[in-house]
């Protein structure tokens, strides 16, 4: 029960922040299945499905809200949906030995990328209001939702900052965007594990504890969406990510590190963290007023287009 409990939690929390920084709901989540030693691919699996309800919600929550671009959803959507098939078939077929290293470094280096992006970089000034093109959100979509499959999440932390870093939709609607489109991808990446591995592994009552977390969540986190520093949440939810799935290379067999080298990379990875936290609380502070100038900018060129 007190596990139970904890994944219900695990759930709330993962989908605050998925929902309010567009990412990190299937990394989180994931990352600490295989903590607690999962298989890996059921671990994804087991994620997955508990999308499916819990991406449905934060849909719902953030068209409520008007942070939804339907036409960037189908776009980025579908090619999505393709990637998440092909990349839940090939980890349903790689022995747990290769599959749970293999999971880790992706996770590791998304939570690199969501690090680095927010804690350096703040929101684009140009090129608001242009139209994403079908020729950069399908290979985009494909590439995001074969990643997320294949490491247990990733759909954001690939497509959110791209389609950010194109400047081209305001961030309330890229966030809204890709949860949405999210749920295509969960529904996809589902049908392909129980293809490859039907039920062997997955754990219902943790799926519907993760599931419930999530739903409870939505949509709060769909209203959070304009109240929340994305860089700060950035900067903490990348570092946990990097610190867990450092913890679980290291403990690696074939790897062999010692206590003394696992505690210097836990106190580094620790400072690093916690830098890049107070940077990003920094930044924001000094920016605050760019950055809302940028997205009321947005929002008038929605309103407008």
């Amino acid at each position: 029960m007190k596990q139970l409990l904890l994944l219900g939690l695990v759930g709330l929390g993962a989908q605050l922040v998925d929902g309010s920084l567009g990412m990190a709901y299937g990394v989180t989540s994931t990352t600490l299945l295989l903590a607690i030693g999962t298989n890996p691919a059921a671990a994804s699996a087991t994620v997955h499905l508990a999308e499916i309800g819990t991406t449905l919600m934060s849909g719902a929550a953030h068209w409520r809200f008007g942070n939804v671009d339907w036409r960037v959803v189908v776009r980025i959507g579908i090619p999505g949906a393709v990637g998440a098939f092909l990349g839940a078939t090939l980890l349903s077929n790689l022995s747990t030995e290769i599959a749970a290293p293999l999971m880790s470094i992706i996770l590791l280096l998304l939570g690199v990328y969501v690090l680095i992006r927010f804690t350096a970089l703040g929101l684009p000034k140009d090129r608001l209001g242009l139209p994403l093109r079908k020729r950069f959100l399908g290979p985009l979509g494909l590439v995001a939702g074969f990643v997320d499959a294949t490491g247990g999440g990733g759909w954001g932390p690939v497509g959110t900052p791209a389609i950010l870093a194109s400047g081209r939709l305001e961030p309330r609607k890229t966030i809204g965007s890709i949860d949405t489109s999210e749920f295509l991808v969960a529904v996809a990446a589902s049908v392909g594990f129980i293809v490859g591995i039907g039920s062997q592994g997955v754990n219902y009552a943790w799926v519907a504890a993760l599931l419930i977390g999530g739903v409870i969540a939505a949509p709060t986190a769909a209203w959070l969406v304009r109240h929340i520093p994305a860089r700060v949440l950035g900067a903490t939810v990348g570092g946990f990510i990097i610190l867990t799935n450092a913890r679980t290379l290291l403990r690696i067999d074939w790897l062999d590190a010692s206590d003394g080298v696992r505690l210097t990379f836990y106190v580094a990875i620790t400072a690093i963290w916690a830098a890049a936290v107070a940077y990003s609380i920094s930044q924001y502070r000094r920016n605050r007023e760019v950055e809302q100038q940028i997205i009321a900018a947005a929002e008038a060129a929605s309103r407008t287009g």
